[in-house]
């Protein structure tokens, strides 16, 4: 069953992040696709029964920390 999940990431502001952000969280099994908005600092991610540590992990490898989840 497909679903996503909603990331607060901390320290995104430009293309670079967005472009980090969805290189690496995009790596990770099941994902399908990754949304991230500057604006409001959230990354929602589409896919296929998703690792939320997965997804952490991914984040924190991109250089950004994940404040909460929803």
């Amino acid at each position: 069953m497909a679903g996503f999940l909603t990331y607060s990431v901390l320290g995104m502001s430009c293309d670079h992040c967005r472009a980090a952000i969805s290189e690496q969280v995009g790596a990770v099994s099941g994902v399908e696709s990754v949304d991230v908005d500057l604006a409001t600092s959230i990354v929602t991610v589409h896919g296929t029964a998703v690792s939320d540590t997965a997804v952490r992990d991914a984040i924190g490898e991109a250089g950004y920390d994940v404040a909460s989840h929803g």
